[in-house]
């Protein structure tokens, strides 16, 4: 897949000027390009048209991003063919009420690019690295089977020439992810198969533009070994330089910048364009760099945080729609009337992208045991095509390897295979979603996060960052947030203290606005302020409680203060007491620290489920660090599992429940070394100590005074995560689904 950009270099200059000296026409110029064609529209003669009014031309185009999905849901369609089938009804080789001219080019590429950039951030980084090898072979297969069948069929079936061959070929071998906003709705971008089949694209789109510079070069007479070296050098530069720079250049900047999060907005898009733009100096498309800015910073954006969901909104509401809008209005059904060529090649080209492609999905299925829906759902995003074809047509064109058929042959195949790999994606993504469900046994206690607040809390937007990550985000679940205020409250002005309160709310309900969170609010009013929170949690069903803790001394028989201490005596829930001093999306490493028989807490399985969720939110992995103490029983083997050790029955748990996280069980020998792992920490690490109610299972005297010992000694973020009291509730629920 790659974009095209009218202006940018690209090596076809027969002059010998230099190998990406040659500018391309613009893509708006595409449907006057075969001979015989008329440039004009039937509505030419009605005044206005095209719309020239830049007012008038993004409301029309905007109109069209909103009425086209809804359209064609109400026929079962995906809604990107709609903005597809409705650009090329405004365009210029329909109605004409739209030219696709420069703005349009512009706003299409950087759709293109911003696509690309999704793919990358959005992807399951930790599912990539262990599919990597799974990526880099399918796509090996989605390029090599159309390559080699597109060149065979173009030299002994339409009597091409090898070099027209092997560029025939790579028109369909690269793919465009246009199904990509199918599996985001439906919520399986995670999904293996999925994450193959995008890392794939990488591999496919370099491969193909790699075969048109060099079919480019070598019709120009300019395959010299100084456009190896050139593009060898280039190439390096880029893929070394991006993958180093970006993350420690994001590092900094959230790191330093405490601005409003339009800024760290701001950030990220300048990091995707600039990344594009370094791709093109290289020598590739601009949609690879794009793409790998995306995995760069991907560490950075939390999933389900602030950040994501506005570059997912912007990207959705309206630069990814006027890519789609940009293709539509390059279809011109009138091509089928221009000869039996065009219909041959068409054809032909239609046929070999859907059996290649569909063999490559098939082959990788086979070979990784994917199910009937994920070879779909492969399938699906790997058969669209766009902005890859029109780049290698163009060349070709320019080079004249190409004539008039094959150019209008391409738009065709765009259209068939715009309508085909959307609808072929959702069909499998929405059986893929539907299989997840099933498996899914949500037992009687909803997934629901109380968020306490006090007056005049500093940490009030990192804690909802850590309620954001912990919520299930597919059981919609909001927030709850209370305040309780003491009818003594400052100086006995109860009402501004209420007032102070809800201000607070207002402004924790705006904060998680931008995540797409909703946040219920109360406020209380109790004596007993623990009481109160307690209250709260057993009114609303709360299953995590998330309360903050500055960390500062108390009375010596105090955990953390007495409002804390009495809400862990008064509760059953899971309580989350963190602080938070770096922004969380720098975590790189989740440090945590277990007692020696906390395994055998019942409610461990839902504390390992929040571990692991906020290391797979946060893309960092888990170094756990299981503390082995003698003489208390604490490293006595359970009857049915005699030759375990501590750290193997810890490994087995953490491997049992989901998510997916990749993690690390070590054991340590007493409590004396967590001091020496504490120290060893460092800023960028989210130190989590598993700690049990004194009193239960997996308690130990040492658990009393470790929070203030992890406050005063860890540089970065951490929390002690309380275990839930279990009574008769089933755990499955956070056991993973093999």
């Amino acid at each position: 897949m790659s974009s095209v950009d009218p202006s940018s270099p690209v090596p076809l200059d027969a002059s010998g000027a230099g190998v990406w000296a040659t500018a391309l026409q613009p893509v708006g110029e595409l449907a006057s390009l075969p001979a015989g064609r008329s440039a004009t529209s039937p509505f030419d003669d009605l005044t206005g048209l095209p719309f020239e009014d830049p007012i008038l031309v993004f409301a029309l185009a905007v109109t069209c991003f909103l009425v086209a999905p809804l359209v064609m849901e109400r026929y079962r369609l995906p809604g990107i063919v709609g903005i597809i089938l409705v650009g090329a009804l405004v365009g210029p080789n329909a109605l004409g009420l739209l030219e696709r001219g420069e703005t349009i080019v512009l706003l299409g590429n950087v759709g293109l690019v911003y696509l690309m950039f999704l793919a990358g951030l959005e992807i399951d980084l930790a599912e990539f690295r262990r599919n990597r090898s799974r990526s880099a072979g399918f796509g090996l297969l989605s390029f090599a089977i159309p390559q080699a069948v597109g060149t065979l069929v173009g030299v002994h079936l339409l009597g091409f020439g090898w070099a027209t061959a092997l560029l025939f070929a790579s028109v369909f071998a690269s793919h465009t992810l246009l199904a990509y906003p199918v599996v985001t709705r439906f919520g399986v971008g995670d999904n293996r198969a999925v994450t193959t089949a995008i890392g794939g694209t990488i591999l496919t789109d370099t491969l193909a533009l790699l075969v048109l510079a060099v079919v480019a070069a070598a019709a120009v007479g300019d395959l010299t070994p100084g456009f190896w070296v050139q593009l060898g050098v280039g190439l390096t530069v880029f893929f070394v330089g991006t993958w180093l720079l970006v993350p420690r250049v994001g590092r900094w900047f959230f790191r330093t910048v405490n601005e409003e999060s339009y800024v760290e907005y701001l950030f990220v898009l300048a990091v995707a364009f600039v990344a594009a733009y370094a791709a093109e100096l290289a020598g590739v498309e601009a949609i690879i760099g794009a793409f790998l800015a995306g995995l760069a910073l991907n560490p950075l954006v939390p999933s389900h945080g602030v950040l994501m969901n506005r570059t997912e909104f912007v990207g959705n509401a309206i630069f990814i729609p006027f890519f789609l809008l940009s293709i539509g209005m390059l279809v011109d059904v009138a091509v089928l009337l221009d000869g039996p060529a065009t219909l041959v090649i068409a054809a032909a080209l239609v046929a070999m992208t859907l059996a290649t492609k569909l063999g490559a999905a098939a082959t990788a299925g086979w070979l990784y045991d994917y199910t009937p829906a994920e070879v779909g759902a492969v399938f699906g995003l790997s058969v669209g095509q766009a902005a890859a074809a029109l780049a290698v047509t163009l060349v070709g064109f320019e080079i004249g390897l190409f004539d008039d058929a094959v150019v209008n042959a391409v738009i065709l195949l765009i259209l068939v295979i715009s309508v085909v790999a959307p609808a072929a994606t959702e069909r499998s993504a929405r059986r893929i979603a539907m299989a997840a469900d099933r498996d899914y046994e949500p037992g009687d206690l909803p997934r629901r996060v109380l968020l306490p607040f006090s007056r005049g809390s500093e940490q009030r937007e990192s804690l909802l960052d850590v309620a954001i990550l912990l919520r299930d985000p597919a059981a919609g679940e909001p927030i709850y947030a209370v305040t309780v205020v003491r009818p003594d409250a400052g100086d006995g002005d109860v009402d501004a203290a209420v007032a102070e309160a809800e201000a607070i709310h207002d402004a924790s309900s705006a904060y998680a606005a931008g995540a797409e969170v909703s946040v219920v609010s109360q406020t209380r009013l109790n004596h007993n302020v623990a009481s109160g929170i307690a209250a709260a949690a057993t009114e609303t069903r709360a299953s995590t409680i998330v309360i903050g803790w500055d960390g500062a001394s108390s009375r010596t028989q105090s955990t953390f203060g007495t409002v804390i201490d009495r809400v862990l005596q008064n509760t059953l829930q899971q309580v989350v007491v963190t602080r938070v001093r770096e922004p969380l999306n720098l975590t790189g490493r989740v440090v945590v620290v277990l007692p020696p028989t906390v395994e055998h807490n019942a409610g461990v399985h839902e504390t390992v489920h929040a571990v692991k969720t906020l290391a797979s939110e946060l893309d960092a992995p888990v170094d756990a660090h299981v503390v082995r103490e003698g003489g208390d029983g604490s490293d006595e083997r359970p009857a049915h599992a005699p030759d375990q050790s501590i750290a193997d029955r810890y490994r087995s748990l953490f491997g049992s429940v989901a998510p997916e996280a990749p993690f690390t069980v070590h054991e340590i020998d007493g409590w004396d070394a967590v001091d020496e792992l504490l120290e060893r920490v460092t800023v960028d690490d989210l130190v989590v100590v598993v700690s049990a109610r004194r009193g239960h299972l997996g308690w130990h005297p040492e658990l009393r005074t470790l929070p203030k010992r992890v406050a005063t000694t860890a540089p970065g973020n951490f929390a002690v995560v309380y275990v839930p009291v279990v009574r008769d509730r089933d755990d499955r629920r956070f056991l993973r689904m093999r």
